[in-house]
């Protein structure tokens, strides 16, 4: 009869030997791997019971083990790997923000200038003003700027009413330019000055007689030209030049009888279709300094120009065409939009205030009236 095996024996072993009638020969000791209890996992449990009711039921010897409960786990695959490495996807680009529409400045109803969706045709395609909007204040210095073809003559005829606008609204001074037709015309642009490129001067006249002849159009009488002629070659730096004819001047100082005789009548708005467009740099700033004189009198001063230098310079509202439309209006503006440095920005204001100093304080001309009706040519009280 043989002996049965310990308990830690069949443990170790992890199976119950059925003893049978003759001896049979024990297998060499093994190392105890019995695991503490407090360190098994819960779904060992079942099996650690089944081993302890056999380790101390000596009947179970002869018995089969009883199955113990088992969980299945569900089985987890790893992924397929791929033949070919993936790349990491590239990062979407940043949505490119869209361009914020210009913020154009409309006009109030007040202005010396209004324009309210103007635009111009030439025989169908050919568009010279598209939808234009914009208003000029009373006393106000404004630059229309943009490539050739752009618009800004354009804008400067309809005022003149050289052309008539294809569709829209043009006020000048609470007028329709619609409704001023036939005689009144004349009348009207007597209240405008005009100063063009090409000067336009009267070849067989002198500096005085070709200033004294917009006066003459308006019916003033030889007392006022003997007057206001002096006064105003003085202002524009020709008082020397009072017999001279136009062939004898510089392309300067033709400009310069120009602007004198635009603003001889000191009209409410003057408008310079490119005054330094055949000018070089020195005689051009001397224009603008004339142009700005006149405009620290009180009048309103449009002036359509290609000298971005002089834009940068001057540094007052910007209108801004493009293929007959409005991209900019911009207070203080360039020539080109930019962003200012702060030490631009410091000169710019230095500039500014020495400007101001050597502006002459009274130039004879008197402030434009506000009531004056520039088309009936009496003041509204």
């Amino acid at each position: 009869m043989s002996t049965p095996d310990s308990g830690a024996d069949r443990a170790g072993r992890g199976h119950v030997r059925v003893v049978s009638g003759a001896r049979s020969r024990s297998p060499a000791p093994t190392k105890d791997l019995t695991l503490p209890p407090d360190v098994l996992v819960p779904s060992d449990t079942g099996a650690v019971a089944t081993a302890a009711a056999t380790m101390t039921d000596p009947a179970a010897e002869t018995a089969p083990a009883a199955a113990a409960p088992t969980t299945q786990t569900p089985a987890i695959t790893a992924p397929k790997r791929s033949r070919f490495p993936r790349r990491n996807p590239r990062p979407a680009p940043p949505a490119t923000p869209a361009a914020p529409s210009p913020q154009l400045r409309r006009p109030t109803g007040t202005e010396v200038i209004e324009f309210r969706g103007v635009s111009k045709r030439y025989g169908g395609a050919d568009v010279g003003l598209e939808s234009a909007t914009f208003g000029v204040d009373r006393g106000e210095f404004v630059f229309m700027v943009g490539p050739t073809g752009s618009g800004k003559s354009t804008v400067m005829r309809l005022l003149i009413k050289e052309l008539e606008a294809t569709q829209g609204r043009i006020r000048v001074a609470g007028h329709d330019l619609a409704d001023i037709e036939g005689k009144r015309i004349a009348f009207y642009r007597r209240n405008i000055g005009v100063v063009f490129q090409d000067f336009k001067l009267l070849p067989n006249r002198t500096v005085y007689e070709n200033v004294a002849y917009a006066l003459q159009a308006t019916g003033s009488g030889r007392r006022e030209i003997r007057h206001k002629v002096p006064d105003i070659l003085r202002l524009t730096g020709l008082s020397t030049k009072l017999h001279h004819y136009p062939d004898q001047l510089s392309g300067g100082e033709q400009q310069r009888v120009s602007v004198a005789r635009a603003f001889v009548n000191h009209p409410p708005l003057l408008l310079a279709d490119e005054p330094t467009g055949n000018l070089d740099p020195e005689t051009s700033i001397g224009i603008m300094q004339l142009l700005y004189r006149i405009n620290r009198t009180g009048t309103t001063v449009l002036v359509a120009t290609h000298d971005s230098a002089m834009v940068d310079r001057m540094r007052r509202r910007v209108i801004e065409l493009k293929a007959g439309r409005i991209v900019r209006d911009e207070a203080g503006g360039q020539y080109v939009q930019r962003e200012e440095t702060t030490t631009e920005f410091a000169a710019r204001l230095r500039e500014t205030s020495v400007a101001e100093e050597g502006i002459l304080r009274h130039t004879g001309a008197p402030s434009p009236d506000p009531d004056f009706d520039w088309v009936q040519g009496e003041t509204v009280r």
